[in-house]
């Protein structure tokens, strides 16, 4: 990893700070889709923590997600970590049952012997550069619990569109495409919202490439069906998608405009 992640003492926290940029249910696609596929793993451990880790200069995405992870585990607490001292000082107010806000970085601080069963990472690594976003994701999966998940994604600024990669301990699992249907124009928008890792990997050769120019096609083909909705016209393009590519979720996160496949499919060449 780069200098500026690595080189720090370790008494000081590890990153840099963001442009802060947030907004009130700016997270919420993402939310939704951690409560659904991760909520059964939560209620599952001991000492359900999250950590909303980079959550800016308000710490709106950060109750949110109290709030969002309580409907599936009400044991869940929430932990946000900002590497800006004053938006930490800024957010102690926030700070109620279950809901905490510290200072630090990638190392993600916590009490000794507390280990978090999620990570959520959003709008966090579009600052550092490509070959760092390996080193980050290493360094926050080996702070998990067992059964731990790390979310690591880039939205717009008001979460019409979003694209995450979610990770285990061995690694990356699947990624998913995330938007508010009805001001999508074709799914190949969603491009300039890829994370970090694939950002500059959409060209000719590319497996993400090829897989947008494919569902732009699938969106195509699908266009009799916005005489219906949109959501029915992202439920058909995904369906024609699955014949070619390895989609793991089905309709019922589909009519939350939502796609998520494998992620070796499209995982950067080289």
């Amino acid at each position: 990893m780069a200098s500026r992640t690595v080189s720090r003492p370790s008494s000081r926290p590890i990153g840099t700070a963001t442009r802060g940029t947030t907004n009130p249910n700016r997270l919420r696609r993402m939310d939704r889709w951690i409560a659904h596929t991760h909520g059964a793993a939560l209620r599952r451990g001991d000492a359900p923590i999250a950590v909303d880790l980079g959550y800016g200069a308000a710490p709106w995405t950060a109750v949110e997600l109290l709030g969002r992870l309580r409907t599936v585990c009400p044991a869940a607490e929430v932990v946000g970590v900002e590497i800006d001292p004053a938006r930490v000082a800024a957010a102690k107010p926030y700070e109620r049952d279950g809901l905490s806000f510290a200072h630090g970085g990638f190392e993600v601080p916590l009490a000794p012997g507390r280990r978090p069963a999620l990570i959520r990472a959003a709008n966090v690594l579009r600052q550092y550069d490509e070959d760092e976003v390996v080193a980050v994701w290493e360094r926050l999966c080996a702070r998990l619990a067992p059964g731990g998940l790390l979310v690591e994604g880039t939205c717009d600024e008001i979460g019409r569109r979003h694209v995450w990669v979610a990770l285990g301990p061995e690694g990356p699992r699947t990624i998913t495409f995330a938007a508010r249907l009805g001001s999508l124009d074709t799914p190949s928008d969603l491009a300039e919202r890829l994370p970090k890792a694939l950002i500059h990997r959409n060209v000719p050769g590319e497996p993400v490439h090829a897989f947008l120019r494919d569902f732009d096609r699938a969106w195509a083909a699908a266009a009799p069906y916005s005489a219906l909705s949109a959501r029915q016209r992202w439920i058909r393009t995904a369906t024609a998608l699955r014949a070619d590519w390895p989609v793991t979720d089905g309709v019922t996160r589909w009519r939350q405009g939502e796609l998520t496949v494998r992620w070796e499919v499209l995982a950067p060449r080289g």
